[in-house]
């Protein structure tokens, strides 16, 4: 009898709590979803001046989404892209509570020339409102509304060349710190009003500066502080009348892209082809592979050749680094390599060489060299060559032709045409290469207006190799 009573006791506690716990759940409150906000704007077409960028240039307001939520609390995205793009690439801002925002006309332009839009031209762009509540749930899109804003140039963060010229100077160039430099071959190109661009040999670990006026020091573009990383890749730049620092080259010997960003005030240097050097110490510059000089493989292929004033026959080797801590090359005989010691490579006599050497089969080559001009110009043809005069102090080869319009010319070695070099053609006016196009040849971009000219021709920069016509 006492059992049944405690059972009987137990139901009737159990009956309870299930009733309790099914007027609990029926008292829950229930929250309606909440809907797409509508989007509407303060213009669709918006064409400021540059005196207005600081202004307000469009406005945004949108509905309430109604989100049973706290409204103070509740996310709007706004979602700006290029027309056509389904917001692919789109640019967002990011509003809690309020249900307007205002953009002002630099705001605008600033998004669409990060798209690498051109300036003082109309685009559409699409914009639209992504709402949620705070914590993200219920994401909802509103309508697409179209704007159409034309773009503007800004005044540029850097001063431009007001000679609309641009020049590199430096150790790092083919010319070194010589001002006025050798153009075209270090001339920049003018892309548009602010963005000029060039490709330019440079040496490897060396410095350069920008000239808006050739032959003119009084000012320049330099950085602030040549020390920041990564600065030989590019970073920021400044005008200066004084003071600045010299911009670092890359650690590799090359041919570099550089473009110069006057508006953003940013420049760009991209390797295009990085050459494999071998340096040559020898008893004729005092065995220093620091600043000795050297040849080059412009292929990176280990076959090398360069030019080398050797004014001693006390000897000299190659070394793959500008210190002694590479490898090593010696003689070993016969036009033989050694890696591994041999004796102290030579000439037979002082003069200005010609030399080759190959890393693959370990042999090297020595010809002595003297240069002069051949061409149309001469009374008898391309059948008497004008000898050139080698000047040690400049490193250079000059030589006096006195030309006709429509003439033209070409260097060899030797009064030979075994080595002989001539205009590289292209946009690369003023460089050379062996077996090159005839100097003064209209079509190839290099004519020579009459009259009696110096010419000078530099092969100092191993695999890079340039001439210039006074």
């Amino acid at each position: 009898m006492k059992n049944i009573f405690k059972l009987l006791t137990f139901a009737f506690l159990a009956t309870i709590f299930f009733v309790a716990c099914e007027k609990k759940i029926g008292d829950l409150p229930v929250y309606a979803n909440g809907t797409a906000v509508t989007l509407s704007a303060s213009a669709a077409t918006i064409a400021p001046a540059v005196s207005d960028s600081d202004k307000v240039a469009l406005t945004l307001t949108w509905s309430n989404p109604n989100y049973s939520v706290d409204s103070s609390t509740v996310k709007y995205i706004i979602e700006i892209d290029s027309s056509g793009r389904n917001f692919a690439k789109e640019t967002t801002t990011t509003v809690i509570g309020m249900r307007t925002a205002s953009f002002t006309a630099k705001q605008l332009n600033t998004i669409l020339l990060s798209y690498g839009f051109a300036y003082n031209t109309a685009y559409n762009i699409d914009v639209r409102i992504t709402s949620s509540q705070g914590n993200n749930n219920e994401q909802l899109k509103s309508n697409t509304l179209v704007i159409n804003f034309k773009t503007y140039l800004i005044p540029p963060k850097v001063q431009v060349p007001s000679s609309g010229k641009l020049f590199l100077v430096g150790d790092a160039s083919a010319g070194g710190w010589n001002n006025p430099v050798p153009v075209p071959t270090q001339q920049f190109t003018q892309l548009n009003t602010t963005t000029y661009q060039g490709t330019f040999y440079l040496n490897g670990g060396k410095n350069y500066l920008l000239l808006p006026v050739n032959g003119d020091w009084s000012s320049k573009y330099a950085v602030a502080d040549a020390s920041v990383a990564g600065l030989s890749a590019g970073g920021d730049f400044g005008f200066y009348t004084s003071g600045g620092s010299n911009i670092p080259s890359p650690a590799a010997t090359g041919m570099y892209t550089i473009t110069v960003d006057f508006q953003k005030g940013k420049f760009t240097v991209v390797p295009v082809k990085v050459f494999g050097l071998l340096y040559a110490p020898g008893d004729y510059q005092g065995w220093n592979p620091a600043n000795a000089g050297s040849l080059a493989s412009v292929n990176n292929d280990g076959t090398y050749e360069g030019y080398l004033n050797i004014t001693t026959t006390g000897g000299f080797k190659f070394t793959s680094v500008p210190t002694w801590s590479g490898t090593n090359y010696g003689d070993a005989g016969g036009g033989n390599l050694s890696t591994t010691g041999g004796g102290n490579l030579n000439v037979p006599a002082a003069g200005y060489y010609y030399l080759t050497a190959n890393t693959n089969t370990n042999k090297w080559t020595a010809t002595q060299i003297s240069w002069s001009l051949i061409g149309s110009f001469a009374a008898s043809g391309w059948s008497t060559d004008v000898p050139m005069t080698y000047n040690a102090g400049t490193n250079t080869w000059t030589g006096t032709i006195t030309v006709a319009a429509g003439d033209q010319f070409k260097f060899r070695a030797n009064n030979g045409w075994t080595i002989n070099l001539g205009d590289a053609g292209g946009s690369a006016i003023g460089t050379l290469s062996y077996g090159g196009n005839n100097i003064g040849d209209a079509s190839k971009n290099s004519a020579l207006t009459a009259g009696t000219k110096t010419v000078t021709l530099n092969l100092s920069n191993s695999g890079y190799y340039t001439y210039s016509v006074q």
